[in-house]
């Protein structure tokens, strides 16, 4: 807000008394709060710091110990700077000892060889600071106007987040109490430095005040948060103290964020947002983002020198809901995940990322044992979504690198899409138990697949359509129990005699015997890429 000392000593009025700075420059930076014309030596005990001292020294002591006692009490009061006039104390240059001692205490001391009119630089450096006082206030009121907008169109935090960076050119990172990077705008730098062991470094900044700003670190600190609930920090790095700017946009971004999780309460959830990001930039690209790995370990979990697993969560039964019904299940599905995750120990990255599932990369160590760690995991899973439908767990292949993590959530993807119609419910299913299921599952969008299930079942599925018949389900039945027409019927509702005429009928119009193995076979198949294709 304020000038510095080298701002001053550009205006005219002081560079037409030919300024001459012959000590202290190392303080030139420094900002004027005020001017103020001292002639007396014992002015300090009057300051309140921040002055720029105008004096002719006409009452200035000559002895080199008082000098030195003058300027040491100057720096004690926060004066920034000394200008003095060679006219009538001194005409060619200051004494060594005020000269000695205003750079002994980095003071900048200032000559000026022409007689100058105080006043007149009295009134131009008010003027600045003035100036620079009215523009603070207007950036500050565009500030406000900027962050009540993105609030009220109830912008997202990545967008508010952008418009920090944007505003002041600086990067910006929100985060939780516990420390772990909910999003974060890079401001242009390396996003991998930015976020690099941030919880380790995050956790040595403490604050006592809400806002406040650690000069170690650089950081600028916001505690976010409404009605006494406070959530999480958003950390503005600014490697100089920040001005009176700065920390108005911090303080409004942090309301902007904490109005957005109040309103938003119902809907997903900051830390499911973030890592619901990640998971869908890995889904994206077989070629993972290069600061993905950064990000996702300053979720909370890395991903290098790791075991990882994909796993798909997905409600046993979806009923036909509104979409908007449906989301809300996921989302709490997903919050129930995060928590069996929680418990069991594991670090994952869980969010929703389709209209169907759940998705989680869960993130092992090397000497984990994956089979243990799952039943675990499950079992708290199992339990935490108890009041909820209930679900089907999926898991891809165990891999140890991260261009492969993307492999193990799809396969996670398809086991669980597989293990809908698996005859038995497990607590958790890999590829291998849903076998043939699964396989055909992996291949459901090749088109001989399509076409082969066509040929063999399309005249009775025109057949049913036609008559509203149910053959087809006649058919499901028998190939589910292997060839027992009695179960078969028994699991149809129907009396032998005429389940028995129905898979005469299935004969018939198929044209096969359902006493030939291979026929029986063909037809199972074909009916599993049927149901396949119905989901």
């Amino acid at each position: 807000m304020y000038p510095t000392v080298s701002d001053v000593l550009a205006l005219p009025v002081i560079r037409q008394g030919l300024a001459t700075v012959v000590a202290g420059t190392a303080g030139l930076d420094r900002r004027v709060r005020w001017v103020h014309v001292a002639e007396i030596a014992d002015i300090a005990p009057l300051l309140r710091g921040g002055e720029l001292v105008l004096t002719t020294g006409i009452a200035l002591p000559d002895d080199p110990d008082a000098l030195s006692a003058y300027v040491e009490e100057l720096a004690g009061a926060g004066v920034v700077g000394v200008v003095v006039e060679l006219v009538r104390h001194w005409s060619h240059a200051l004494p060594p000892a005020l000269v000695a001692a205003a750079e002994r205490h980095g003071l900048p001391l200032v000559t000026l060889s022409r007689e100058t009119r105080f006043v007149a630089v009295t009134e131009a450096v008010v003027g600045l600071i003035v100036d620079a006082q009215v523009a603070e206030l207007r950036a500050a009121e565009r500030v406000h106007e900027t962050f009540t907008a993105l609030t009220v169109a109830g912008a997202e935090p990545a967008e508010v987040l952008g418009e920090v960076a944007r505003a002041s050119g600086l990067p910006v990172v929100l985060e939780t109490l516990g420390h772990d990077v909910l999003a974060y705008d890079a401001a242009g730098t390396d996003p991998r430095e930015l976020v690099a062991d941030w919880a380790a470094r995050s956790r040595a900044v403490t604050s006592t005040a809400r806002t406040s700003y650690d000069p170690g670190t650089g950081w600028l600190v916001t505690v976010v948060g409404a009605r006494g609930n406070d959530w999480g920090r958003l950390v503005l790095v600014s490697p100089e103290e920040p001005a009176h700017r700065l920390v108005v946009i911090a303080e409004r971004a942090a309301s902007a964020l904490a109005v957005h999780r109040l309103v938003a309460r119902d809907r997903e959830s900051l830390e499911r947002h973030a890592h619901r990001t990640v998971l869908t930039e890995l889904l994206a690209s077989p070629a993972a983002p290069a600061d993905l790995v950064a990000r996702a370990e300053a979720l909370g979990v890395p991903l290098e020198r790791r075991q990882l697993l994909g796993m798909s969560v997905r409600p046993a039964e979806v009923a036909a809901t509104p979409a908007m019904a449906t989301q809300e299940v996921l989302r709490d599905l997903a919050e129930a995940t995060a928590l069996a995750a929680r418990r069991a120990r594991v670090a994952a990255l869980v969010g929703v990322v389709d209209d169907i599932s759940v998705r989680a990369l869960l993130s092992l160590t090397p000497q984990a044992d994956a089979d243990a760690v799952v039943r675990r995991l499950a079992a708290q899973l199992h339990q935490a979504a108890a009041a909820a439908p209930s679900v089907v767990v999926a898991l891809g292949t165990t891999v140890h690198a991260v261009a492969d993590a993307r492999r193990s959530l799809v396969e996670a993807a398809q086991v669980a899409k597989a293990a809908l119609r698996a005859p038995h419910q497990r607590p958790y299913h890999r590829l291998d138990d849903v076998r043939l299921r699964g396989l055909l599952h992996l291949l459901a969008d090749d088109d001989r697949v399509v076409a082969f299930a066509e040929r063999e079942l399309g005249p009775l599925l025109a057949r049913d359509a036609a008559n509203a018949g149910r053959l087809l389900d006649a058919l499901r039945h028998f190939c589910a129990h292997g060839g027992n027409k009695s179960a078969a019927a028994a699991a149809a509702h129907m009396s032998r005699t005429a389940y028995y005429q129905q898979l005469a009928r299935v004969e018939q119009v198929l044209g096969v015997s359902l006493e030939d193995p291979e026929s029986v076979l063909s037809l199972h198949v074909a009916l599993l890429v049927n149901e396949i294709g119905e989901r």
